[in-house]
């Protein structure tokens, strides 16, 4: 059975950082692409961004560019989102994904595995 386990996120003010933390299980990690997406209350889920299977290979949403960033350690089975510079904006919860596309992608549909979901919430 295949689980991702999202965590790491809270109540942060504008400006403040946060690292989410994203844990796999029931897969062979290294075989898939991992990626981030958010969803805002009323709004649809967007990608944020996603990183390929070794890690070599990343893509990124216009609207995080350089304030996010994604890594991944195999080893451990775990991908991670450092959110820098955050914006009320960025409210959401934040939800880790699978997919066995090579390269990284934004599209939703491409995703096999979600996880739960964690709350990031920044205050003004």
């Amino acid at each position: 059975q295949v689980q991702l386990v999202e965590s790491g996120g809270g109540l942060v003010q504008a400006g403040g950082s946060l690292r989410l933390s994203c844990a796999a299980s029931g897969l062979t990690f290294s075989a898939y692409t991992m990626g981030w997406f958010r969803q805002a209350p009323g709004k649809e889920r967007e990608f944020v961004v996603a990183i390929g299977r070794s890690g070599g290979s990343r893509s990124t949403a216009n609207s995080v560019k350089d304030r996010f960033a994604i890594s991944r350690d195999n080893a451990k089975n775990t991908v991670y989102l450092q959110l820098n510079s955050l914006k009320p904006e960025d409210t959401a919860v934040y939800y880790c994904a699978a997919a066995t596309n090579v390269a990284p992608t934004g599209t939703i549909g491409a995703y096999k595995y979600w996880g739960q979901g964690t709350q990031v919430t920044v205050s003004s």
